[in-house]
């Protein structure tokens, strides 16, 4: 529930339009809702000014379905990330869509998109799934979302290209495995807040992502925001919170 939703609940009780025990019963999901399996944080949004997100592995669709119907039905909009089509097709969620390249589930994203604009870039086309992830979360959020794919430094020529489309971004977000080169090059060459993602992209010495990790928090560029592993969620999130301030 929105922090306008609440406001017009209390309007309508002052003008006598809404009882106050309709009232009571609206606001009773509030902070948050008991399955016994589950505790939904429908005042989430409140707080973080992100609502709550389902994170789909480790749980059954039932589970799943569950949650993702007492959300929808409390705020008009869910998320689930790491999800399969088997998981889509289970959940049955009026509005849902599924976006197989990110294995995200959306429904009830965000109309009105913010004047500013997210820019996710991706090293190779083999990041391309956690890039999406960052790219479907944001534009969720409702921040305006374009994207630049396999750009990396292997052929740096691509990426010299499109050095004004960065520039006019708010922020940008890099996901890069391998090496992970990719965030010092782009922090090199724009005044814009870099949010970097390392992902499991590579072979044996990339330790499933620890050596971009490592190399993104040992950037010589100062002031890139580093994310867990494979986060592109997490990396949507803070690229929509700076983008909105």
């Amino acid at each position: 529930m929105h922090k306008s939703e609440i406001a017009a609940i209390m309007k309508s009780v002052r003008k006598g339009a809404l009882s106050v025990e309709k009232a009571v019963d609206r606001l009773s999901h509030l902070p948050y809702e008991d399955l016994s399996f589950a505790k939904v944080d429908h005042h989430r949004h409140l707080v973080q000014g992100v609502p709550e997100v389902i994170l789909a592995q480790g749980k059954s669709a039932a589970e799943i379905r569950s949650i993702a119907k007492t959300m929808y039905r409390r705020c008009g909009r869910v998320l689930i990330t790491k999800a399969t089509k088997e998981v889509y097709d289970c959940l049955r969620l009026e509005q849902a869509v599924y976006h197989p390249a990110s294995g995200v589930i959306s429904a009830g994203a965000v109309k009105e998109k913010t004047r500013g604009l997210v820019m996710i870039a991706s090293a190779g086309t083999s990041d391309i799934p956690v890039a999406e992830e960052a790219a479907v979360t944001a534009s969720f959020l409702g921040s305006k979302v374009e994207t630049e794919y396999d750009v990396g430094v292997a052929g740096i020529h691509r990426l010299l290209d499109k050095k004004r489309k960065f520039s006019s971004a708010r922020v940008v977000v890099v996901v890069a495995g391998m090496e992970g080169a990719l965030p010092s090059v782009i922090g090199g060459l724009t005044d814009r807040p870099v949010v970097a993602v390392p992902t499991s992209t590579g072979y044996g010495t990339s330790f499933g992502g620890l050596t971009a990790l490592f190399a993104m928090l040992n950037s010589c560029v100062p002031g890139i925001a580093v994310m867990n592993i494979d986060n592109g969620f997490g990396a949507g999130c803070l690229a929509h919170k700076i983008n909105t301030i």
